[in-house]
């Protein structure tokens, strides 16, 4: 069974221990660093399955290392630990890419559960990611090659296309909210944005009428749900 590997960065080597002990006495693989310039050197991307950071570190502060960590893999959980708690310095955080904080003193307890949370989320991702074909009713999607392929002919997608048609399928049969699906595919929920979305749905309904058994329903007030039997054929 997969082990998840945790970089843990703290310079305080009394709680940087008890920490790191309760973490594996939990079942983690953790490698201790203190400063982040020697974590920075060991980070590979998808050797770790989560980061946890101090802020404040010598060689390299806990902001630059999630910065250049960022730079590296787009994915992966970052926690960070610290003695502040000021707004402005968790929104920094927040800005280069962590996903969540810990002030000081903490619990492990506390620790725990966020890491829980954001390996889960981060395996739904990973999946995700490795998504790229599907069986869509009567019809296969394969993202990769952007192709809608039909019974005897094909259509050849926009990546934008592709892009909608594939977060509509990882989310079929449930509601989804138009600002959801805009900061999803668009990166923005703007109102230009929108207006180009509703250009794209039409398109998709265009392309999938061959299959009466998918459609795309308006949800008043709300959004969209992408109704069909979906199949992942990886």
């Amino acid at each position: 069974m997969h082990k998840a590997k945790l970089l843990y960065v703290e310079d305080d080597l009394n709680l940087g221990f008890v920490t790191q002990d309760n973490l594996q006495l939990k079942g983690f693989e953790v490698k201790h660093f203190e400063n982040g310039k020697d974590a920075l050197a060991d980070f590979i991307p998808g050797r770790y399955d989560l980061c946890i950071l101090d802020v404040m570190l010598p060689k390299m502060d806990g902001y630059e290392l999630a910065k250049k960590i960022r730079e590296q893999d787009e994915n992966v959980p970052i926690i960070f630990l610290t003695a502040k708690s000021l707004k402005e310095d968790r929104l920094k955080g927040l800005r280069i890419g962590a996903d969540d904080y810990l002030t000081k003193p903490f619990s492990i307890e506390e620790l725990l559960l966020k890491i829980e949370v954001f390996l889960k989320r981060s395996k739904v991702v990973k999946r995700h990611e490795e998504e790229n074909q599907w069986k869509i009713g009567g019809l296969t999607f394969n993202f990769k090659d952007l192709v809608l392929h039909f019974e005897n002919s094909q259509k050849t997608l926009t990546y934008k296309e592709a892009e909608l048609l594939k977060f509509f399928v990882q989310n079929s049969n449930r509601v989804l909210k138009r600002d959801d699906i805009l900061n999803a595919v668009w990166g923005d929920d703007d109102y230009f944005n929108g207006r180009s979305m509703d250009v794209f749905i039409s398109r998709l309904r265009g392309y999938l009428k061959e299959d009466d058994q998918i459609s795309i329903k308006n949800v008043h007030g709300v959004g969209f749900v992408f109704q069909a039997e979906v199949t992942s054929i990886n």
